[in-house]
């Protein structure tokens, strides 16, 4: 069984959702994985035991926000070469933080990233039962890559 980080930032709530039904997702899958806020990730030590990452933030001003991307510098330092990993968010309209999150995660992190390519969802999805299952279906299927 392997083990899934799903790191994110909420200012609203609503990316936390989306962090709490991928964790779920991946535990469908048949492995384990725990949610955090990246507030509460303080080193690059707390990012060791993973094999996968997910990493998740909400477009601000067709943007991920700044402290997401003092998380990402953070993250650079940690074991992430080479392991699984996923990005999603969630946006009222453009939807750009993901992209840019997964990008990072491919091109400087040098990890392999899901073929599903980055995940967002509208704030006003994420609420309804068909945003709940997307986000689990993404978790689902990041699991299985990882496989058990």
């Amino acid at each position: 069984m392997k083990k899934v980080l799903v790191a994110y930032y909420s200012r609203t709530g609503l990316t936390e959702k989306m962090a709490e039904y991928i964790a779920e997702g991946v535990r469908f899958s048949g492995n384990n994985a725990e949610s955090k806020k990246i507030t509460d990730i303080g080193n690059e030590k707390d990012l060791e035991g993973y094999d996968g990452f997910i990493f998740g933030c909400p477009t601000y001003h067709k943007d991920m926000t700044n402290n997401f991307k003092t998380f990402l510098f953070l993250a650079q330092k940690g074991p992430l070469q080479g392991k699984i990993g996923g990005a999603f968010g969630s946006s009222t309209h453009s939807g750009e933080a993901p992209s840019l999150i997964f990008d990072t995660m491919e091109f400087v992190f040098e990890m392999k990233m899901t073929n599903l390519g980055p995940f967002d969802l509208k704030e006003k999805t994420v609420v309804i039962d068909e945003g709940m299952r997307a986000c689990q279906e993404y978790g689902k299927a990041i699991g299985k890559e990882l496989g058990s």
